[in-house]
């Protein structure tokens, strides 16, 4: 087939709108833009009802990872008061006493707000550097506050549990990435 000389192109009735549409008049959903965040810590949170059987603590904190990677990604998307109801919400399945979602997920808020003070530009590997100590510190105190309410100490078996949390930390910030993508799709015409 021979191509086509511009003057056939230019007496085509073809207009660069019917090529590529129109996307000036689009905006991101705000329900979508705001809730997406919230919702994927609440259901991430229920994955305490997978049906993972282990006799020790193998599986990750899922909630707080997505939690963690949603204020990495855009800092000023959840307010500082958000780790109170997503904490609770998570206490009321994850099986810890009540409460120490809501103490734990408010001080790393509280951190994670001080460190944005304090560096104001961070790669991804500082940002994996402070999620793995927010996360190491939390599966500790959330097994001591779990061991004080049970009555035994501390016991030595999260190790199994911080490695694998440590390492899907970039997986769960992948997909937190892709739901980001998501959350501002121009859905909405204006």
């Amino acid at each position: 087939m021979p191509f086509p000389r511009l003057a056939d192109l230019q007496s085509l009735p073809i207009r660069p709108e019917d090529i590529v549409p129109q996307r000036i008049n689009r905006a991101p959903s705000p329900l979508l833009a705001s809730g997406l965040p919230w919702l994927s810590v609440m259901v991430t949170s229920l994955a305490a009802f997978s049906p993972v059987i282990a006799s020790a603590p193998v599986v990750p904190p899922l909630a707080f990872m997505v939690f963690l990677s949603w204020r990495m990604l855009r800092p000023s998307l959840l307010p500082l008061w958000a780790g109170l109801p997503l904490g609770a919400f998570d206490d009321l399945y994850s099986g810890q006493p009540f409460g120490s979602g809501v103490v734990l997920w408010s001080a790393a808020m509280l951190a994670m707000d001080a460190i944005d003070n304090r560096i104001l530009w961070r790669s991804f590997e500082q940002d994996w550097a402070v999620a793995s100590l927010l996360m190491t510190l939390y599966l500790v105190l959330a097994a001591a506050i779990a061991g004080l309410a049970a009555g035994y100490p501390l016991p030595l078996v999260i190790g199994p549990q911080l490695l694998v949390t440590l390492a899907l930390y970039p997986l769960v910030t992948r997909a937190i990435a892709l739901l980001d993508r998501i959350r501002l799709l121009p859905l909405r015409s204006v």
